[in-house]
């Protein structure tokens, strides 16, 4: 083992602060846009803001990386469509809409319904494996969602059904974005920013009453850019040096923290509902970043265009006078290669087992 401070040691707190900041600022998306709506903002309205600031907050990581010749894939274009129009346009319209009606804590708890979206999506669509323990845990999230909508002989059953309908947007979004070849996530999040962003803001301005404050619009291009493109951005760069378990076992406070805004900045009160839900997502988090997915399995011949590293013992391409450690982005080609080990379902492990 290295001594600390020794070359090469990866230090892990500034990824760590990345990530942390990361959820902080998605959380607190939810309880700022439940502040901007109202009479003179709409829910087009200001979705089409929050995905117009994001897009300019992301624009300067844009301009390098990926891969031009993939960028112009069919099955790429039709994959970057489906991500603007679920997870630009449809996924936040829902969201504000479900968000009028029902408290921002709740809200904040019914996002995690996103994580069981994009898992039944992938493993019904895109070969993802989901072994017991994420079955039971995406049970646990359904059941402390249908607890959240219970109050009231479930009065907030509609907001409830529009945040579920946002988060099977997002996550298909997630599993599309996922397999894009070519396109760097500041790419996608650009085009999904501008595009989205321009269709909700056009719908909300001619078929929304009333007119939003400058001050409104400035605030709600400002929680775009800080909540969701400063967010991704932050939270791709802490990603990259922590790796995908615990730099998503980190970003999944970030619901946690929006209720907890709702109750301090809002002054929503605390009820007993939501920290029994939120005792159900804590357990099912635990469950799915406890899971451990082993098996011999074949990679076949490959070439393509993503971030990664050589000491993950599928890039074995050198690069002369570059740590292996180091993060970057080029197209490369995969030999055939047998062998076992523990992993995800990343790029190079979309596949089911047992």
């Amino acid at each position: 083992m290295e001594a600390e401070g020794a070359p090469g040691t990866r230090r892990t707190g500034a990824p760590i602060a990345r990530c942390l900041l990361a959820a902080a600022l998605f959380g607190a998306s939810t309880p700022a846009s439940k502040l901007l709506l109202d009479d003179r903002m709409g829910p087009l309205t200001l979705a089409g803001l929050l995905y117009l600031g994001a897009g300019v907050a992301t624009a300067p990581f844009a301009a390098g990386g990926g891969s031009a010749q993939r960028r112009r894939d069919p099955a790429n274009l039709r994959r970057l469509a489906g991500a603007v129009l679920f997870g630009g346009v449809l996924g936040p319209v829902a969201l504000l809409w479900g968000l009028r009606a029902a408290p921002a804590a709740n809200v904040s708890l019914w996002l995690n319904l996103e994580t069981t979206a994009t898992a039944l999506l992938a493993w019904a669509f895109f070969k993802e494996n989901l072994g017991p323990r994420g079955w039971v845990a995406n049970g646990l999230v359904v059941a402390a969602g249908l607890l959240l909508a219970a109050p009231q002989d479930f009065g907030l059953a509609p907001s409830a059904l529009l945040v579920a309908f946002a988060c099977l947007c997002w996550g298909l979004d997630n599993n599309l974005t996922a397999v894009i070849d070519g396109y760097t996530p500041a790419q996608t999040t650009l085009a999904k920013g501008l595009v989205a962003g321009t269709v909700n803001l056009g719908l909300g301005l001619s078929m929304e009453p009333g007119t939003p404050a400058p001050l409104d619009i400035a605030a709600a291009l400002g929680v775009g850019a800080l909540a969701y493109g400063a967010s991704i951005v932050l939270y791709i760069q802490g990603a990259q040096q922590l790796g995908a378990t615990r730099s998503q076992m980190i970003f999944a406070t970030a619901p946690f923290l929006g209720t907890g805004l709702a109750w301090l900045v809002l002054g929503e009160p605390v009820l007993g509902v939501q920290l029994g839900a939120a005792a159900l997502l804590v357990g099912a988090l635990g469950l799915v970043l406890s899971g451990r997915h082993s098996h011999a399995h074949r990679h076949e011949p490959l070439q393509h265009t993503h971030g990664h590293r050589h000491d993950d013992d599928h890039h074995d391409h050198s690069h002369p006078g570059q740590a292996p450690e180091v993060w970057h982005t080029h197209e490369h080609a995969h030999e055939a290669l047998v062998h076992e080990h523990p992993h995800v379902p990343d790029l190079h492990h979309r596949h089911r087992h047992g």
